[in-house]
């Protein structure tokens, strides 16, 4: 094996399982996320808790951020044996024990006294990296690693990884994208392109589509939310309790803040519906505790975002939210909404309808057409919300399965635009050649064949025209 070198242990066959190994030499290497495959991107028949890799040589950890997808196979790699750092921006070290904490009382054990022991293990290992910063991984003659972590735009904490390599006679800078965001996300600073790459490790999940214009997303949240509540009906949002439980919740106070400024002190606005008496529910610990931590971190926050605050606005803990912890709970609030014709807007994870509290929600309302389905983000293909999504339009005439029964889809359903939490073709084009010195070679994970190909055109293309002679892979 030529070193430095490339083993990808996730993050080809689809959009899951970002996990990549950077060999520095024959007993040294470092891994870029360890996340889980989902859907039908895991091999069929695969144990989804399993490693699935050696780690002897592996000397960090490095994550991008703390969606499962990226940190999900953490537990398995510490059951494997390893005890090196785990390397992440700050925001990121405050959020991974939070969702690793939930997951592990998921799968392995929800005893306090283990879960305790868990996290102060866990919390030995993680290793906060300011964004900015150069950090040595590895330093010895002949062989070195430093890594410098910037911000990517995708979630709270979330960085694109830049790893300088000094291997004797070869130097070289590796950059990994992980996730990228799109423009306008709320709450978080834009994404800028590295400065240099020699490789390019980059995400394609969008990269055969362009996301519609963003600036108006909130009015479009607005017309949406007012088109339903026309029915008397729940708004069933599924999002993931991570990044964009959070960008809805800063949205959807903003629309009930100009609504308050428009109407009138306890009176209906004109449009029939008092929005001073909507109930926004958010029905997932996880996602409460971790807008807690987004609250405690709003100095990663944008500027906007910040005044805001600082203007004495609390846009994810408003009046108006209702957060829903107990499963007791849950189940009077489901039971509660499908029997009244009370309006509400329900927020519960997960986002692609496999699991989670949302999942009761849709079995008790997907057959009453006065319900609706919004989505805000990505669904794989073979999840459920997949299935659901392609229903819109054909109320009746779709069946989905969840729990293992069948539930004909009846209410409305309709996938808002400028939600995505990826960037589109555009800014991963943007992002690879942009820089100061553009990535020479390009490797594309983290999307549907399809996409992958296309973004290759697109990419080849645009170097084309630039007069750079890129080399563009899917592996």
């Amino acid at each position: 094996m030529e070193f430095p070198a490339l083993t990808h242990h996730g993050g080809t066959r689809g959009v899951t399982g970002s996990c990549h190994q950077l060999h520095l030499g024959l007993a040294a290497s470092v891994l870029i996320d360890c996340g889980l495959e989902q859907g039908v991107d895991a091999a069929r028949g695969a144990d989804s808790s399993a490693l699935g890799f050696d780690i002897s040589g592996v000397q960090a950890l490095i994550i991008t951020h703390v969606h499962l997808d990226h940190v999900g196979r953490i537990p398995a790699l510490l059951a494997a044996g390893f005890r090196g750092p785990i390397l992440c921006s700050e925001p990121s070290a405050r959020l991974l024990p939070l969702v690793l904490e939930d997951a592990f009382k998921l799968s392995v054990s929800s005893e306090p006294a283990q879960v305790a022991r868990y996290l102060d293990f866990l919390d030995g290992l993680i290793v906060s990296v300011p964004f900015g910063c150069w950090h040595a991984v590895v330093e010895r003659p002949g062989l070195a690693c430093r890594i410098r972590l910037q911000r990517a735009g995708h979630l709270l904490g979330s960085a694109y990884v830049e790893c300088d390599l000094d291997l004797g006679e070869v130097s070289t800078r590796i950059v990994f994208s992980g996730d990228l965001g799109a423009p306008g996300n709320p709450l978080l600073r834009a994404v800028r392109p590295p400065d240099r790459a020699d490789v390019l490790v980059l995400e394609s999940t969008y990269g055969d589509r362009l996301h519609t214009e963003r600036s108006d997303r909130r009015k479009q949240l607005e017309v949406a939310i007012e088109r339903a509540l026309a029915d008397n009906g729940t708004i069933m949002i599924p999002a993931f309790s991570l990044g964009r439980t959070q960008e809805l919740l800063y949205e959807i106070e903003d629309i009930l803040y100009r609504k308050a400024l428009l109407g009138a002190p306890n009176s209906a606005p004109d449009d029939g519906f008092d929005w001073s008496q909507l109930p926004i529910i958010l029905d997932s610990p996880l996602a409460q505790r971790i807008s807690l931590a987004y609250r405690e971190l709003h100095s990663y926050w944008n500027d906007e975002a910040r005044a805001r605050l600082s203007s004495g606005r609390d846009p994810l803990g408003f009046k108006q939210l209702v957060c829903v912890d107990t499963h007791a709970r849950h189940r009077q609030v489901v039971n509660y909404l499908k029997s009244t014709g009370r309006p509400a807007i329900v927020i519960a994870g997960n986002g692609m309808c496999s699991a989670g509290r949302i999942v009761n929600y849709l079995k008790a309302m997907l057959g009453d057409p006065r319900h609706e389905v919004m989505f805000v983000g990505y669904q794989a293909k073979g999840t459920p919300g997949a299935k659901i999504q392609a229903s819109d339009g054909g109320q009746g005439a779709v069946q989905v399965e969840l729990d293992g029964e069948g539930y004909q889809v009846r209410a409305k359903v309709m996938t808002l635009a400028g939600y995505s939490g990826h960037a589109d073709q555009a800014g991963l084009v943007s992002f690879a050649v942009e820089g100061e010195v553009p990535a020479k070679r390009i490797i594309l994970v983290h999307g549907e064949r399809k996409a992958k190909l296309a973004l290759q055109r697109a990419l080849c293309l645009r170097g084309k025209k630039m007069g750079l002679m890129l080399e563009v892979t899917v592996p």
